[in-house]
């Protein structure tokens, strides 16, 4: 997960709270020196780290828990609410047709994000359109375009304009209405006044709704100092924050901008065009400190492109017709909500307490299974009891596996159907099913 190293420093704390024979001054000194020490390897800044870290001791040793709580919950609660308060404020997000422009220094992830908002706005079914003006750098037209192939949105360039702000309204003409429209700029190394006046024209051709600064949360505490420039020259409205997930300064970069005057809006997880989210540091705190975060997981699931597949995989699991096609399409829709690294963490009490060795083994048992899946017909997908040794070998010849593996396909296969077989059984979810999936009473084995 994102800060990785940050999150297994905190849980340790958490876990060293749970296990100490009493809350008394020697744990909270021990707790706070912990704390501190996570924080400032993080690349957090040290008044900050130093502030959070006394506020924590006056809280424990001031505040009396609420009635029914005990003192090891106070204490985590303190930690989760103080850690959660240097990353700013909860910013909602609309997303619905409206102008955004993107702006930033040079090589901070500023055409990638535009390829990833495009991707989050066509998945939640608002039409996009992008706008290659950084008139400095061809190689940033031609990736902005085939970052909209990717996506399948609208894209506008003009090669033989230097100007930024004609792009933009030629762009605007020829867009359809309704359309949210990305701007993706030029960068310099540093903020200069050519930058700004540039950036000035273009906003006032544009007139956005959103102007939202990215930035590499590799420069760590400087990433503050950029947003707060950024800021009082043209008016943010919000800081993505890009490659989060690789850098040993994101903890810096992270409350740096927050305090900066402009909220984060989105942090960039990853290469892939799906790899942002929405930055709501409630939830933030929740997964770094290993207890979840079920509202995105829940989230990841109603986004799943295949969402008739699932559909028809439930219909089936009720009516006791599951089948190895319909284990097909959960594969599918597992493997499209990400590594299960970054899954795992969302699940409260799971988070950081698997190790990576068991997640890699699982994730390639699961690539295994899916490959073999491949190699059966569409009658052996559907009929699975006609899988006997013959059909076997053929199909571990077919999938480059052995015997064995597709014999251990077929026995989680049963395994799940039983599983599914006892939770529609219950007859309360079996209600929600029902409800759910526009079903009628579904006959019972």
């Amino acid at each position: 997960m994102v800060l990785d190293s940050l999150g297994k420093s905190l849980r340790s704390v958490l876990q060293k709270i749970a296990r100490g024979s009493a809350v008394d001054e020697a744990l909270l000194s021990e707790v706070v020196r912990d704390i501190q020490r996570a924080l400032l390897q993080a690349d957090v800044n040290v008044q900050l780290t130093l502030d959070l870290t006394q506020r924590v001791r006056r809280r424990a040793t001031e505040e009396k828990p609420p009635a029914g709580a005990s003192l090891r919950d106070f204490l985590v609660r303190i930690i989760y609410e103080e850690i959660r308060g240097i990353l700013g404020k909860d910013r909602p997000f609309d997303v619905k047709p409206k102008r955004i422009l993107l702006a930033g220094l040079f090589g901070q992830g500023k055409t990638t994000t535009a390829g990833k908002l495009a991707r989050y706005f066509q998945k939640r079914g608002v039409r996009v359109g992008l706008v290659a003006a950084d008139v400095h750098r061809p190689a940033a037209i031609d990736q902005l375009e085939q970052l909209s192939q990717k996506v399948g949105c609208e894209f506008y360039a003009n090669r033989s304009e230097s100007r930024a702000e004609v792009i933009v309204a030629e762009a605007l003409a020829r867009f359809p209405p309704h359309l949210a429209v990305i701007v993706d700029t030029a960068g310099r190394s540093g903020i200069d006044s050519e930058l700004i006046a540039e950036l000035k024209r273009v906003r006032a051709t544009f007139d956005p709704e959103e102007v939202l600064l990215v930035v590499d949360a590799a420069m760590g505490q400087a990433a503050g100092r950029s947003a707060e420039a950024f800021h009082q020259a043209v008016g943010l409205t919000g800081v993505v924050l890009t490659k989060i997930d690789g850098s040993a300064k994101g903890g810096g970069a992270l409350s740096a901008v927050a305090v900066s005057g402009a909220p984060i809006l989105f942090i960039g997880t990853g290469e892939h065009l799906d790899e942002l989210e929405h930055f709501e540091p409630t939830r933030f705190v929740s997964r770094l400190l290993g207890m979840g975060d079920i509202q995105t997981l829940l989230e990841r699931f109603e986004e799943l492109s295949d969402k008739q597949a699932a559909e028809t995989a439930a219909k089936n699991m009720m009516a006791g017709r599951f089948s190895l096609r319909d284990m097909r399409s959960q594969l599918d829709s597992l493997g499209q909500m990400g590594p299960f690294s970054k899954l795992i963490a969302m699940f409260p009490g799971v988070g950081g307490k698997v190790d990576e060795q068991t997640l890699d083994a699982t994730q390639t048992r699961l690539r295994r299974f899916r490959t073999i899946l491949d190699s059966m017909t569409g009658e052996e997908l559907d009929n699975p009891h006609i899988l006997k040794a013959e059909r076997i070998h053929r199909i571990a010849r077919g999938s480059g596996q052995k015997p064995q593996e597709v014999r251990a396909l077929l026995k989680q296969f049963e395994t799940t159907k039983k599983a599914a077989h006892g939770l529609v059984s219950n007859r309360r979810l079996r209600r929600q099913l029902e409800k759910q999936y526009g079903l009628g009473e579904a006959p019972t084995d």
